[in-house]
């Protein structure tokens, strides 16, 4: 098979000087500078986060601060990255929520292991643990990248709980209206 040359148009005297090339150049870069600014000054300025995001997961605690983790440890299970540790511990039974069976003793998640995938926050019964809107987790080591029970409850927070498990008069309220 015989290969055939490309016939090309030959340029005229304007496309020879490459005058419309500069042009175009300077066209583009005399927008960029009457343009206002894109660049966001990062840590001042931050960008919109959509309100579905799936950022950090962190533990949250009860209005009345307590743990609603009861280290049933389906989060651990369910991780694909096995991202989450969880060692249980029980609760002494002359303590305030003593009618708990268990709390965990450690609660560690790391953070670089973590796909933030939402499937521990679908699977807690107790909801418990929650993805967070934040999404710069950042730190120096390995080690500061893993989040301890402390540094879980203290990024969750409290969030408000509707249904007041913890609560031994308000559970049994609940229980004796759900009877008559």
């Amino acid at each position: 098979m015989a290969i055939i040359p490309l016939e090309r148009k030959p340029l005229t005297f304007v496309e020879r000087t490459y005058v419309p090339n500069i042009m175009a150049g300077l066209k583009t870069t005399w927008k960029h500078f009457v343009r206002p600014k894109e660049t966001m000054e990062y840590p001042e300025e931050r960008p919109a986060i959509p309100p579905n995001y799936r950022g950090v997961p962190t533990l949250v605690k009860d209005p009345n601060g307590r743990e609603k983790c009861v280290s049933c440890q389906l989060c651990e299970f369910v991780c694909p990255p096995k991202a989450i540790r969880i060692t249980p511990g029980e609760i002494p039974p002359d303590a305030p929520n003593g009618h708990v069976e268990r709390a965990p003793q450690a609660f560690d998640i790391d953070m670089l292991r973590c796909i933030y995938c939402g499937m521990c926050e679908e699977v807690c019964p107790e909801e418990a643990i929650f993805l967070q809107q934040q999404y710069s987790m950042t730190g120096y080591t390995r080690e500061e990248m893993v989040n301890n029970k402390a540094r879980l409850y203290e990024l969750g927070g409290t969030l408000p709980d509707e249904h007041f498990k913890w609560d031994k008069k308000k559970a049994a309220e609940e229980h004796g209206n759900d009877r008559h």
